[in-house]
């Protein structure tokens, strides 16, 4: 990949944490490790997925009725809560949640598709989809918008 992508600093915070917990390939992604150096209980049940703290106790339950790459990015999602938000969305107001929405949802991507992962691969490889897909078990949107984001940066960033 090598100078094509710049990262931005919340994918740089985001590989710091796979870094310090000695994620380094995709292989090594596990949401039940994650749970557990963060201390954060994590369960599987047929509800809506969501997460919960209150005070040092941290929860993240994830919605079991839901395909296994679907129950992946909502852990990225509900983890990013955990990590980077404050206060019950229930009760904030609405402009508020959807900022705390959009961060989740980018925290989303650099989570489930590393940027310290990405060197073995070239951004125009035709089936750089697929490959992500298999490697980081996650949604073929997911991938497309990460690559696609990941593409319009590099333009923007180039002048193109």
């Amino acid at each position: 990949m090598g100078s094509l992508h710049f990262p931005t600093p919340l994918e740089m915070w985001v590989s710091e944490k796979y870094k310090r917990m000695k994620m380094l390939k995709p292989e090594d992604i596990c949401e039940d490790k994650i749970a557990w150096i963060y201390n954060i209980f994590y369960f599987k049940k047929p509800i809506p997925s969501n997460s919960f703290e209150n005070g040092k106790f941290k929860s993240i339950t994830i919605d079991s009725r839901i395909v296994p790459t679907l129950q992946r990015e909502q852990f990225y999602h509900e983890w990013c809560h955990l990590l980077r938000h404050a206060g019950n969305q229930n009760m904030m107001p609405a402009a508020f949640r959807e900022l705390q929405e959009y961060d989740a949802r980018n925290f989303t991507r650099y989570a489930a598709i590393p940027f310290h992962m990405l060197d073995k691969y070239d951004l125009r490889d035709p089936f750089i989809i697929e490959h992500w897909q298999e490697d980081f078990k996650v949604t073929e949107e997911l991938c497309a918008e990460r690559l696609e984001k990941m593409k319009s940066k590099f333009y923007f960033k180039m002048g193109g």
